[in-house]
């Protein structure tokens, strides 16, 4: 394919995204409601774009606490998608979370979100949300529950280089 040679003009910068997908123990996952675009007013996980000299898994725990209050950790690497809608360009790293023991785990509208509520797998359905996200929702859970090993991990507890488990 070739590129035109306007590309500014036809394509956004791209930026570099991030999200957590974060279970509590009664195996729901948490939603946030976007009231901003791009995609406002559906539903996604909680996440934003990396800062300036941030790391990825400090940007992650941000957004997570900017949008809903909760505190986390976070584990590996779940999903890496790239949108370009609504003249954005984002390439997002989805990142399992989990929930910081001993804190709150009732999720607060915060931020940029409209909304934000722990919601039953089965019935994620029933929320428009942005595209391919229940897929990813569904696979980050097999390997939440343990059900399977997937997914790239943070080998050396730097934070930098994530590799998959063998």
């Amino acid at each position: 394919m070739t590129i035109p040679d306007n590309t500014a003009s036809v394509f956004p910068m791209p930026a570099i995204g991030v999200g957590g997908i974060v279970f509590n123990l009664q195996n729901q996952v948490l939603l946030i409601q976007r009231n901003q675009p791009p995609a406002m007013g559906l539903w996604s996980i909680p996440g934003g774009k990396l800062e300036a000299g941030e790391s990825l898994v400090s940007a992650c725990k941000r957004e997570i606490q900017e949008e809903t209050g909760l505190i986390t950790e976070i584990k590996n690497i779940v999903a890496v998608v790239e949108r370009r809608i609504e003249n954005f360009h984002y390439v997002i790293i989805d990142y399992l979370a989990l929930l910081n023991e001993g804190g709150n785990s009732i999720p607060i509208a915060q931020s940029d979100i409209a909304d934000a509520k722990w919601v039953d797998l089965e019935n994620i359905g029933d929320y428009d949300l942005v595209d391919g996200l229940a897929e990813i929702i569904r696979r980050a859970f097999s390997i939440y529950s343990g059900n399977c090993v997937a997914g790239l991990y943070d080998i050396d507890s730097k934070g930098t280089d994530y590799i998959p488990l063998l």
